[in-house]
């Protein structure tokens, strides 16, 4: 979904940049309430995660295929004000250092990429969590029905962005069916994804997943043996209260695991994706959308195409690629986010008068 530059005309181009920076500007502000001492490390893991899971293209239908976008992840894992930060960060670094994405159509897609699928993804997942019985797994299921939906969401509005401000004489209802209908497969393999992700951090620190906070288990107590629910707050007579799910692991832990396991897929994993061209490349080719496309500013940059320049091996070229890739997109977010939560330190201290 990485739109590159001579896709959309200068005008929409230059629309959607307005309202990629007041969305960034708004999700700045946000982020300082998402944001604690605790979380503000995650959601720079969370950032090197996603670019790390971008490079996984899977196959879907007729030589088609797809990748994470991640808004969905990164809202319910830390917030949807912070997970538009997330991708915008991601989208950044890819741009910038890897030409991919065109860097006038920056705007495009990270309207399309961070704000689209972020907002519809989170704005589905709440009433979802809020219907389903309050379990880790209710959870794990709103982030799949949730992810699932983003994904040709984004499609239908870069296709409304190509109707506004395309490049080519193309037929709209045609492109729209394409783009939603692929899609729909590759927000399979999204939604997949999302929930064994979000799932997997609920295992072992459900505190830190912002989409699970105020889910409680009951304590539960040995009667005859046997270990029943402890009584409800309003039904117990002592006062006996609920108890926060438990963490199975330090937040180091969690961090360090976590940098590894983007490192291995980026820097490993990343070898065996999928060479076919994604959805939009393909609807691209297939409906003429392509063919005001430009080459990237960056195209002759050291790490072009997600491979270093002058490594003739393949396979290490773009595992070195992956590895700086993360390096620099977890250090990129880790500062924003720092940032942030500094930010909001400073704005909780309010000045302290005295009297004489």
């Amino acid at each position: 979904m990485h739109v590159p530059d001579g896709f959309i005309d200068a005008p929409t181009s230059v629309a959607t940049g307005a309202v990629a920076a007041a969305a960034v500007a708004v999700s700045l502000r946000g982020a300082r309430r998402e944001l604690d001492e605790r979380t503000a490390p995650l959601a720079g893991l969370v950032a090197a995660f996603v670019f790390a899971v971008q490079m996984l293209n899977f196959p879907v239908a007729a030589g088609t295929s797809g990748h994470l976008l991640g808004g969905a992840l990164a809202a319910i894992l830390v917030g949807p004000y912070t997970g538009v930060l997330c991708v915008s960060v991601v989208l950044l670094m890819q741009g910038i250092l890897f030409a991919d994405g065109g860097l006038t159509a920056l705007g495009v897609n990270i309207t399309n990429m961070a704000v689209v699928t972020t907002v519809v993804a989170y704005a589905l997942f709440r009433p979802l969590v809020k219907l389903l019985p309050r379990t880790r797994r209710s959870v794990t299921i709103a982030s799949f029905v949730a992810a699932l939906v983003s994904v040709p969401a984004s499609a239908l509005v870069f296709t409304l962005m190509y109707a506004v401000g395309g490049t080519t004489d193309v037929s709209i209802g045609k492109v729209a069916g394409a783009m939603v209908g692929v899609h729909l497969l590759i927000g399979i393999g999204e939604a997949a994804i999302t929930a064994l992700t979000v799932g997997a951090v609920i295992a072992v620190r459900p505190d830190l997943v912002y989409g699970a906070r105020g889910l409680r288990q009951r304590l539960q107590l040995r009667v005859n043996g046997a270990l029943v629910d402890a009584p409800a707050p309003d039904e117990a007579r002592d006062g006996a209260r609920t108890a926060p799910v438990a963490a199975r692991t330090s937040r180091r832990a969690l961090w360090i695991s976590g940098l590894v396991t983007s490192l291995v897929l980026a820097g490993f994993v990343s070898f065996y994706a999928s060479a076919n061209p994604d959805g939009l490349e393909k609807v691209a080719a297939d409906h003429g959308i392509d063919k005001k496309a430009e080459e990237h500013d960056y195209a002759d940059s050291p790490l072009a195409d997600y491979g270093v320049k002058d490594v003739d091996d393949a396979r290490l070229s773009g595992g070195l690629a992956g590895v700086i890739g993360v390096g620099v997109t977890v250090a990129a977010g880790t500062g924003v986010f720092w940032a942030v939560r500094r930010r909001r330190s400073a704005d909780d201290v309010s000045p302290v008068s005295t009297s004489v």
